[in-house]
């Protein structure tokens, strides 16, 4: 490593955050005491083991400069990742609920990613315990374990700026306080009261107060695990699709306008384009999906109208907010419709949200930047600078916005080649890859909506988790960590 790389300083800041998940992994105890379990020794031994760990981390950096710049930045949130990952699957394998630590470790990074792809097939046969937690990791994956550590940090007496840059990688990051702490307490309010509202309306539409809560949490961290083999299915309820629908589109909007309207200030919500081409990709994408689920040469009704644009709504928003929440099985459907929920996988969301995907402000970006060249090519002098919501767009940042999208592209198709090689079909690694990369959880044919990635090979699981770190953390954060650049002084 290079001599200027702060060592000491990262590992007492990982051990810091791993002080928060031993702390969440023993507060999990308390959920078999509730619902008279037996499980609560595997939660207060992964607690445990966590906490020696956060502490000898903790002490090896006693003392550290404190000196943070971006390759630490890079490290501490990449390993944070994984090692809450690997201590978070813990609780799955001592119980026993998950015997395979291949597969423990794939449960667990999809949670913490907010992938939720699954290798269970047995879910409601788990304790209570272990779902939660099991929900408990998309809950905590989702706004960004260090973004949520951010308000907490300050605490240990760090600057959370570097860490925020890494975590969120985005072209733009709306700084809605000054100081960084402040911007991730503010995040942290508006994630809590859109878990509690979808939690109340869940409850008021059937569900247990159990059910409701993890729900919650996997619909407002775009995550999709479920307490149920049949996910939201299992209700069969047009009520509870549409809560969920709206709260799977509403997780997909930049949180920082939530705070722009809490603050009166409507105009930067109404001039946002991303919010804009966010709303008009995913209800155009809905009605060519919902034509081709209405049968024209019967006699239309009301209910039949109603159930396709219902179902077609729902697995757009569903796999455009890369929650991966599924009802009916889209297997089903015409093929052109796979295509289209494929390309709104990839596409994402909104930056600042908890979803996946290239996100739409780069899409946006890169649609005009073409648009333009068009233009440039019939005009040659002519000058056609890029405006994003009213601002223009510096070269740079077009620049780095295309060599995200070529860069992900370019994983997506390594990532085929390589699942492919370890054995997986061919509708199975283009999906696959697609899906893990954005983390929106199913795919198609075998790991389709009606069945998971249980049967996936072992090496697969493995690439497929690495894909899904990679897409969570925005491909430059892990990646720039392969690069001989990155160590030199």
């Amino acid at each position: 490593m290079g001599k200027d790389f702060n060592f000491r300083l990262v590992a007492k800041m990982i051990g810091s955050l791993l002080f928060i998940e031993s702390l969440l992994l023993l507060s999990m105890s308390l959920i078999p005491i509730i619902y008279e379990e037996n499980d609560m020794r595997y939660f207060l031994i992964s607690g445990g083991i966590t906490f020696g760990f956060a502490t000898l981390l903790f002490l090896l950096g006693l003392n550290a400069k404190p000196l943070l710049g971006k390759r630490e930045g890079s490290v501490i949130v990449t390993f944070t990742w994984i090692l809450f990952s690997l201590f978070g699957m813990l609780p799955f394998w001592l119980s026993g609920s998950i015997p395979s630590v291949t597969d423990a470790f794939f449960e667990t990074m999809s949670g913490f990613t907010t992938t939720g792809a699954s290798i269970l097939n047995n879910i409601e046969e788990l304790s209570h315990g272990i779902l939660f937690w099991r929900s408990m990791t998309h809950w905590i994956g989702g706004l960004g374990i260090i973004v949520i550590s951010l308000a907490l940090l300050p605490l240990f007496g760090y600057n959370g700026m570097q860490l925020f840059a890494a975590e969120s990688s985005g072209p733009t990051k709306d700084k809605i306080h000054p100081k960084i702490n402040e911007t991730a307490k503010r995040l942290f309010v508006i994630y809590i009261v859109l878990n509690v509202a979808e939690t109340i309306l869940l409850k008021f539409g059937g569900m247990s107060w159990f059910d409701a809560v993890c729900h919650s949490f996997s619909t407002t961290a775009t995550g999709g695990f479920s307490t149920k083999q049949a996910s939201i299915g299992y209700w069969n309820s047009p009520y509870i699709e549409y809560v969920v629908t709206i709260f799977m589109i509403l997780s997909g909007v930049n949180f920082s306008l939530y705070y722009f309207a809490y603050k009166h200030k409507f105009e930067k919500i109404i001039s946002n384009e991303e919010l804009r081409y966010y709303l008009i990709l995913l209800f155009s994408a809905a009605a060519l999906i919902a034509v081709s689920r209405v049968d024209f040469s019967a006699h239309l009704t009301f209910n039949a109208i109603e159930k396709a644009t219902r179902e077609s709504v729902f697995y757009v928003a569903s796999l455009m907010t890369t929650t991966g929440f599924v009802t009916v099985d889209y297997m089903e459907w015409q093929t052109y419709t796979w295509i289209i929920l494929l390309i709104v996988i990839i596409t994402g969301a909104s930056a600042g949200s908890t979803t996946g995907g290239i996100k739409m402000v780069r899409i946006v970006i890169v649609a005009k930047y073409c648009y333009y060249e068009f233009k440039q090519i019939l005009h040659p002098n002519a000058i056609f600078p890029v405006r994003y919501s009213g601002h223009l767009v510096k070269e740079d940042v077009i620049t780095k916005v295309l060599a995200f999208v070529l860069l992900y592209l370019t994983t997506i198709a390594l990532g085929i080649i390589v699942l492919a090689m370890s054995g997986m079909g061919l509708e199975e690694s283009i999906s696959g890859s697609i899906t893990s990369l954005s983390c929106a959880g199913p795919g198609l044919g075998s790991i389709g909506p009606m069945s998971n990635y249980a049967a996936v090979p072992e090496f697969s699981k493995w690439v497929l988790s690495f894909l899904m770190l990679v897409g969570r953390l925005e491909l430059f954060t892990v990646l720039l960590l392969f690069t001989p650049t990155f160590w030199k002084k």
